[in-house]
């Protein structure tokens, strides 16, 4: 068994699966300004990720560690090359994780409001960066015979990239738009229903625009019906908002983002971080590989692991699968505008 193709496989499936479950909790985050138009509304929205937000970080942490340990020279690299966006969006992550914990600590509006722009702050800046780095490790990047990277922050910030940070950003602000849709009730369930049709104007032509880029540039045969299931599902998930299927919508614009990281992981092979200097300076699956031992003892590490934490993840899902409404939150408020129809109805349905 070819262990190093096997692991760069796992590495893009743990990628996936963080931007996809990762992926609406940041764009909750971007949207609690204008879904969560009050205390009530914006309680809502963080309730409605408060199970499982800490969760999904577990997949940045084991895609990061198995990249470390399986392609150190990739992970070596890439943290060289593109520190500071990777700084950037650890401090990020950092502000989001501390604004979640301490925003109900203090009675203040003011106290709430500083924590709520940590919360807008700390998800938009991973969203629109992680778009701009995958973007350019699928471009490559000038790097030396000691792949040393050698690419300034106007080489980083090519149009390409800036294109990759759009679409992300956009494209999770959807996903988490829609996931609002099927896990809140009342005022807050419309207005993300709204917001999922705005955001869609910029995600549907920015996600395209740079899947065809993508597939015209770096792409390969068979990452071409990744792009065009992407392009498909995505439009799909915009109809079923409008018609109030949440569960399916929802569905979509999962695997519109499951299609995107596949392709940019296809389009990627066999490199790992490509060389714009010399393409004899790249870093492949091979040379960028650790040793066959590492990796044997990788895999039984995950063989015996992994299912384990699926399965944990999995069953939160499904124990927190349950709307949530203003009343849970404050069981005094009225809510009363943007009246929902099926108010009533106590589990997200499809």
């Amino acid at each position: 068994m070819d262990l190093v193709l096997v692991w760069f496989i796992a590495i893009a499936i743990l990628w996936t699966g963080y931007f996809v479950l990762e992926g609406f909790d940041f764009g909750v985050g971007v949207l609690l300004p204008s879904v969560g138009r009050n205390d009530t509304g914006r309680r809502v929205m963080i309730n409605a990720i408060g199970p499982v937000w800490d969760g999904n970080e577990v997949w940045l942490i084991t895609a990061g560690g198995a990249m470390f340990a399986a392609f150190p020279a990739w992970y070596a690299s890439l943290f060289s090359g593109l520190y500071l966006f990777l700084l950037l969006i650890l401090l990020a992550l950092i502000v989001r994780g501390v604004a979640f914990e301490y925003r109900g600590k203090g009675d203040t509006d003011r106290w709430r409001a500083w924590w709520d722009r940590a919360i807008i702050v700390g998800s938009a800046v991973p969203a629109a960066l992680w778009g701009v780095i995958f973007a350019n490790i699928v471009r490559g990047v000038g790097m030396d015979a000691d792949h040393t990277v050698t690419s300034g922050m106007a080489d980083l910030l090519n149009p390409y990239a800036l294109l990759g940070g759009v679409t992300t950003l956009s494209l999770f602000t959807l996903h988490g738009a829609v996931f609002l849709t099927l896990k809140t009730q009342g005022a807050v369930r419309g207005r993300a229903r709204r917001a999922a049709t705005r955001s869609a104007a910029v995600a549907l032509p920015a996600t395209t625009a740079f899947l065809l880029w993508t597939q015209a540039a770096h792409g390969k045969p068979w990452t071409l019906p990744l792009v065009v299931l992407a392009c498909v599902s995505l439009f799909a998930s915009v109809l079923l908002a409008m018609r109030r299927r949440e569960g399916w919508s929802f569905t979509a614009t999962a695997v519109t983002v499951l299609a995107l990281s596949v392709a940019l992981f296809g389009a990627l092979f066999p490199n790992v971080l490509p060389s714009t200097t010399d393409p004899a300076h790249s870093l492949t699956v091979h040379n960028a590989a650790s040793a066959r031992y590492t990796l044997t003892v990788m895999s039984w590490v995950g063989v015996v692991f992994l299912p384990v934490v699926l399965a944990y993840q999995a069953w939160s899902y499904w124990v927190f699968r349950k709307r949530v409404t203003p009343q849970q939150v404050d069981p005094g408020s009225e809510d009363t505008t943007d009246h929902d129809p099926t108010a009533g109805k106590g589990t997200a349905t499809t």
